[in-house]
């Protein structure tokens, strides 16, 4: 496997609103795969002496985004069915990020009010406080159907909440779901690609290929090579 362009640290989270933690550097330049991602999050970035958050939507396909030299993030990924009433998901969906004006080298600003910058392990705390203001906001239902315990809402209904909670209908995000599932086991099972194919879920293994070439931005073979930078991946299962 080729030197890593970006170095990862994560952690799941006690929050009910926040699914996962994490912080990254780079200590050279190059590009890497932003896979597919169904959570919209909150990016603090910290280069060449400046710092600044951006709010990131939801991802329905693979991109190639660029990375700088010497630089930091910590990132708050927010479960399915959080999201900011001032910033749809779906206006910020495939990258078309926004970037919170600064107040100060340490705070900025959001709904006209300023905040600190989190950091790694004040994520909570800091997630807590504009839930309280109502700055972020969760959809009970999302959460409900993805668990299987879908409310009594019409076919229409349904689509209408996770639209507008995450951006993406629910099909194409357990699209994703399966996809960074069998790119998780490529990657680290050792597993035979039939075999990753039949445990994700997938008809055969021309199905796989083509989900992860749209997703995940490479085939089977290239994934479990691992000869490129991916976005963060983690185990689903974990937390």
């Amino acid at each position: 496997m080729a030197s890593a362009l970006i170095m990862f640290e994560d952690r799941p989270s006690d929050s009910p609103v926040v699914e996962r933690v994490w912080r990254s550097h780079s200590d050279r330049a190059g590009t890497f795969l932003s896979m597919a991602s169904c959570h919209c999050m909150m990016v603090v970035t910290r280069h060449e002496g400046k710092t600044f958050l951006t709010v990131r939507g939801p991802e329905t396909r693979a991109s190639s985004a660029d990375c700088p030299a010497e630089g930091e993030w910590i990132g708050i990924y927010f479960k399915l069915g959080t999201f900011l009433p001032l910033l749809a998901a779906g206006v910020l969906r495939d990258r078309n990020d926004v970037r919170l004006p600064a107040a100060s080298d340490r705070s900025f600003w959001l709904d006209g009010s300023t905040w600190e910058y989190p950091s790694f392990d004040n994520a909570e705390t800091f997630v807590a406080r504009l839930l309280k203001q109502g700055v972020i906001a969760t959809d009970p239902h999302v959460q409900d159907a993805l668990c299987g315990q879908p409310r009594r809402l019409s076919r229409r209904t349904q689509q209408r909440h996770f639209l507008r909670a995450t951006g993406m209908t629910y099909a194409t995000i357990r699209q994703i779901e399966r996809a960074r599932h069998a790119t998780h086991l490529l990657r680290n099972s050792g597993a035979l690609i039939a075999d990753v194919a039949l445990d994700a879920g997938y008809f055969d293994q021309a199905h796989l290929t083509r989900s992860l070439k749209h997703f995940i931005g490479q085939t089977p073979a290239q994934i479990a090579g691992g000869r490129e930078q991916l976005s963060l991946l983690y185990n689903t299962k974990d937390g």
